[in-house]
């Protein structure tokens, strides 16, 4: 594409990575050199804390704040009560109103260390759409909304159409999820002038649901503004790990294990993640992006350090350095590292080696740990550990020792209390 933006964000956007696609790309630019640009991002209330997912967006409406315009999260406390069935193969679990609020209250934990909430132009405003949607009546919603959405357009997108080619469920009600999302777009411009939705590129027929319904009802010209759906450069979709999700909310992921995902990214993506997870000129991006063989280790800890002290705040990036040095260069103990307090009665007669495994979180399954001890990839205090029989008792965990699979994945066992 050869679109020359003149505002500050769109050049950001496409200069660092962001942009995948835009609905208008002259009207949006025009906009913004205008004046403050309210923008919306949505997100479902799905669980107690955002994931790595979520950070390129999250990102996105920093720079936005950071280049002068109004971002604006919108949690889903209405729409969650529905659930979103894009790309997905089975409908997602309902949730009550207590476990939506619980994990409303989780997630603002994390937008507040990236955006600043308050009331001036370009501060950030945090909204729930059921704040619209609890008391919609259904007969005036159908009539007065209903009726501007084609069913056979709304089958022709690709999110709808991959379930249905795949002879998969879709219920009426996930069928009304994306009429809902439009409304929210609608809403959102009619309540506080909000010209613009961003999201990731599954969320492009959305979007574009939202832009018409806007132009019909009030008239108002609006835009759309998707980015990439990143996948690492080995295929894997961005954020998942073999222990899971990377979650941003420190209780439920700890800086450290957050620091060591980012420390672990593969040399192929240095370069890209640094433009998109971090603030560093591009030019220096390019630079640690490009370096070789050992260098390029020093630039992951740049990548781990700096997406760390964002999320985190910068002491706790330094404090995840430092263990990881003290874990990887000298062999000790980490104060930092995941820690699995055995009680008295769970090592009463003896608790094995593989169970300890599973308990600690490095392996998932029996099976799992067996295969790793017989590959040579366990270790225990740093030593090789071999035998997969091995119980433990109170004298072995008279002092705390160090479990280990592989070389970047560690664990410090210990009695409780």
């Amino acid at each position: 594409m050869t679109y020359h933006p003149k505002s500050d964000f769109i050049a950001t956007m496409m200069e660092r990575g962001y942009l995948a696609d835009c609905t208008d790309y002259q009207g949006l630019d025009e906009a913004m050199i205008a004046g403050v640009v309210p923008t919306y991002i949505g997100y479902d209330a799905t669980a107690k804390s955002l994931h790595v997912g979520h950070l390129l967006n999250i990102m996105m409406l920093r720079w936005l704040q950071k280049t002068g315009h109004k971002p604006i999260t919108l949690m889903g406390g209405g729409t969650t009560k529905v659930g979103d069935p894009s790309f997905r193969s089975d409908e997602r679990p309902l949730l009550g109103p207590e476990q939506i609020d619980a994990n409303i209250a989780g997630m603002k934990q994390v937008f507040a260390k990236y955006l600043t909430y308050g009331d001036g132009a370009s501060d950030a405003l945090m909204l729930n759409n059921a704040e619209w949607l609890d008391d919609l009546n259904y007969l005036d919603f159908l009539r007065d909304i209903g009726r501007h959405f084609s069913v056979n357009r709304m089958l022709s997108f690709e999110s709808v159409k991959s379930r249905l080619d795949r002879e998969q469920s879709l219920s009426f009600l996930e069928f009304n999820y994306m009429i809902l999302q439009a409304y929210d777009f609608l809403e959102l411009n009619r309540r506080y002038g909000c010209l613009l939705q961003m999201g990731g590129s599954d969320q492009w027929g959305n979007i574009v649901n939202g832009i018409d319904l806007t132009r019909r009802v009030l008239d108002h010209e609006i835009y759309g503004l998707t980015s990439p759906l990143l996948t690492t450069s080995d295929g894997r979709k961005m954020g998942k790990s073999q222990g899971g999700a990377i979650w941003l909310n420190a209780d439920m992921l700890s800086p450290y294990e957050f620091w060591q995902f980012w420390r672990n990214t593969t040399d192929a993506d240095v370069g890209r993640f640094l433009k998109l997870y971090t603030e560093l000129p591009v030019d220096e991006c390019d630079r640690l992006g490009a370096l070789q063989g050992a260098e390029i280790n020093e630039a992951k800890i740049r990548l781990a350090n700096e997406i760390t002290a964002l999320c985190h705040g910068r002491d706790a990036a330094d404090a995840a350095a430092a263990t990881a040095r003290e874990v990887f260069e000298k062999g000790g103990i980490g104060d930092d590292l995941p820690t699995l307090s055995l009680s008295a009665a769970e090592i009463e007669g003896g608790i094995s080696i593989v169970q300890v495994l599973i308990k600690s979180g490095l392996v998932k399954s029996g099976k799992e740990a067996k295969r790793l001890i017989a590959e040579n990839g366990a270790r225990l205090d740093d030593a090789p550990l071999t035998d997969s029989g091995l119980m433990l008792d109170a004298a072995a965990l008279s002092s705390p020792i160090k479990l280990s699979a592989g070389k970047k994945r560690h664990a410090l066992v210990q009695l409780a209390g």
